[in-house]
């Protein structure tokens, strides 16, 4: 539904998977036993947007929390959070130095209409620019001491990994599949009466890479099992290093599908450049290419996934 989606409007396919993809996780809890099947509910009861802000967080988390009677005080700026315009709840996290346990993360949610909660108007980006993507702006928020739902150490990989990215990635890689296949459909549409010799040398890498990242994003789906899968270190691995080929190859495939098309594929009127524009976003999301070349070569040499310094 997503790739479709994502011919039509890059970026609605784009927020929509970061919505679902906190669904996603909620899903595999609750089907394996743990927490979950409260959120489900709100979010079915009261058809509530979920607004994610974990890109940018990764190990190490941003802001400052500090205790207080009941809970905590959170401020932060948290960047990237997609579909904020239109959010009711924010998914997010926060770093604690606990006087007893040292630095953890903590990860809760907020009501996007708490108070100290600033939706800023700075979303600038190169591509999908629909998204919303615009930063969170906390200060002072309360967040109750129930409201935390994860507590894990700073810095460290926590297993809370291994159930999100497999949820998550083949989701994102899901739009962006969809993007490369409205270029490469655009670019077959032009080129097909072209009399140009290197036309079908350039048709023939774009499908190449098309089929690239189908193969990939296809076995990202396999791999979740409808929700079927061990939460483990091997499946985030083996998640993170598709979602690298993935992006890649619907990267490849547009920009194979404008060079094919000549001068018009370059001018914004023929909409093939905005599709390049917006699949370049796909690198952003984690793992980023050598941040995952890291991730998998120290699993490879048999070292514990590396740290992220704070």
């Amino acid at each position: 539904m997503l790739a479709q989606l994502a011919t039509y409007h890059p970026s609605t396919a784009l927020s929509c998977s970061m919505h679902q993809h906190i669904i996603a996780a909620n899903r595999y809890n609750y089907l394996n036993g743990k927490p979950g099947q409260a959120l489900l509910e709100k979010v079915a009861a009261n058809e509530l947007v979920l607004v994610s802000t974990g890109a940018g967080d990764w190990l190490a988390s941003t802001g400052e929390l500090t205790k207080t009677e009941g809970g905590f005080l959170f401020s932060g700026l948290k960047h990237f959070a997609s579909g904020s315009p239109a959010g009711d709840v924010i998914v997010t996290s926060g770093p604690y130095e606990d006087p007893e346990h040292g630095w953890q993360v903590l990860h809760f949610p907020v009501a996007a209409k708490a108070e100290g909660v600033t939706i800023l108007d700075n979303w600038q980006p190169m591509g999908m620019r629909g998204t919303g993507s615009n930063s969170l702006k906390l200060e002072n928020v309360f967040v109750p001491e129930e409201s935390v739902v994860v507590r894990r150490p700073r810095g460290d990989y926590h297993a809370i990994w291994s159930t999100v990215l497999p949820v998550a990635l083949p989701l994102i890689m899901s739009a962006y599949r969809g993007i490369a296949k409205a270029a490469a459909d655009k670019a077959r549409e032009r080129c097909r009466n072209s009399v140009d010799p290197v036309t079908p040398y350039l048709l023939g890498e774009m499908e190449n890479a098309m089929t690239t990242a189908d193969l990939a994003v296809d076995d990202m789906i396999r791999l979740v099992n409808e929700f079927d899968f061990s939460a483990d270190l091997d499946a985030a691995n083996e998640m993170v290093k598709r979602k690298t080929i993935a992006a890649a190859a619907c990267k490849e495939t547009a920009a194979k599908a404008v060079e094919a098309c000549g001068g018009p594929g370059y001018l914004r009127p023929f909409g093939i450049e905005c599709l390049l524009r917006d699949v370049m976003a796909s690198h952003f999301h984690p793992l980023q290419e050598k941040r995952q070349h890291l991730f998998t070569g120290s699993l490879a040499m048999g070292k514990e996934p590396p740290s992220q310094a704070f």
